[in-house]
């Protein structure tokens, strides 16, 4: 790798990157075409499932985007809502995301409860100002007159080989605004609860979904096939229990977390892991709690560098009781500090995997 390539990469993560990338970032990404089996279920199964259980429960709830009717959505995850709910609440719309969305927005206001699909968040840059101007502000700007229960949502984030404008994460972003939620799933069970929790929430709820997630199965649970099962807002999961250091993360990299955690424990570290599934809300006191135990906390995210969840997450534990539990300074795992490469190899250098989150926990830890 050239030298003006390596100073792309946040620092602390260079010698980790260096020697981790191989061909499993690119096999992890074909997972998405994976079927259910047996009793489990897929999160674009769990997506839907949700999104029809609340059209089915509420007639104010109505879904619209690109393609999200006729298609049965890009992704399916509107697979069959079309011939159930008819095209008055399953809406195909032109390619105008400014324009939908400010329709949502709109019908919202008015007292319909709007699923807002875009095709990639990355596309809803057309539509910002609806979301964040209309969306987020008016119900503080009527002195709570005015109400807009929405659910913003789609594929966020790196997906495979779609390059810089299609690959970035707005967690951070959105997590950055009063009067938004966001939240990002990763399993099936997110999916399903945080979806549910989203439609009924009376507040613009924005859900972050990853494309390469939507076809992955994951075990069906009990609990899911309550039609009042709910992942409340701001309550993050623990993965994996661990004592020796905590890895916070969401969507996609729980996976890569839970995997580098598997490695980690062959050389007898516990790592602890915790799926945040909110952004806005944070669940601070989860991993204030966590810190306590572990003295450590590394995060874990696909956006960049600067300004991101976990520099968020830095400053909350550095300002909190938990700072006086580290033992070593807060570690960032991220995106390379780029634009998003379209070429194979260089995709995946730019994105932390788990031979990434192995090596950099065992920095963190001082352990060679």
């Amino acid at each position: 790798m050239s030298a003006a390539l390596r100073s792309l990469f946040k620092q602390p993560l260079l010698a980790a990157r260096l020697a981790s990338r191989n061909s499993r970032a690119v096999a992890s990404a074909v997972r998405h075409n994976s079927s259910v089996v047996g009793d489990t279920i897929t999160v674009r199964e769990a997506l839907n499932q949700a999104i029809d259980e609340e059209m089915e429960r509420d007639e104010s709830v109505w879904l619209l985007g690109e393609e999200v009717a006729q298609y049965n959505g890009a992704y399916k995850v509107s697979k069959g809502l079309l011939d159930k709910y008819g095209p008055k609440r399953v809406v195909d719309t032109p390619i105008t995301e400014m324009g939908f969305a400010g329709i949502a927005v709109g019908a919202a206001f008015h007292g319909t409860k709007p699923i807002c699909e875009f095709m990639t968040f990355n596309f809803a840059m057309q539509a910002i100002d609806q979301i964040v101007n209309s969306g987020a502000k008016t119900h503080y700007m009527s002195g709570a007159f005015a109400k807009c229960p929405i659910v913003f949502r789609g594929p966020n984030g790196a997906a495979a080989g779609v390059a810089a404008q299609h690959s970035q994460d707005y967690a951070s972003w959105y997590g950055q605004i009063p009067g938004l939620k966001v939240v990002s799933p990763y399993d099936a069970e997110d999916a399903k609860g945080l979806m549910r929790a989203a439609i009924r929430d009376p507040n613009p709820v924005i859900v972050l979904e990853n494309e390469l997630m939507y076809g992955v199965s994951f075990p069906s649970t009990s609990d899911m096939t309550s039609r009042d099962f709910v992942v409340p807002f701001g309550k993050a999961k623990i993965a994996r229990e661990g004592t020796d250091i905590t890895i916070a993360t969401y969507s996609r990299p729980v996976g890569f977390a839970l995997e580098a955690a598997e490695l980690l424990a062959k050389e007898g570290i516990s790592a602890e892991v915790i799926n945040l599934r909110s952004i806005r809300p944070l669940d601070l006191p989860a991993l204030v709690k966590s810190i306590k135990k572990t003295n450590h906390l590394m995060t874990v995210e696909q956006g960049f560098p600067q300004f991101g969840v976990g520099s968020e997450i830095s400053a909350q534990i550095m300002e909190s009781e938990a700072f006086d539990y580290l033992d070593a300074p807060v570690c960032r795992v991220t995106g390379a500090d780029v634009p998003m490469p379209y070429a194979q190899n260089l995709e995946a250098l730019a994105l932390p995997d788990t031979e990434v989150i192995y090596r950099q926990a065992k920095r963190v830890l001082n352990i060679e």
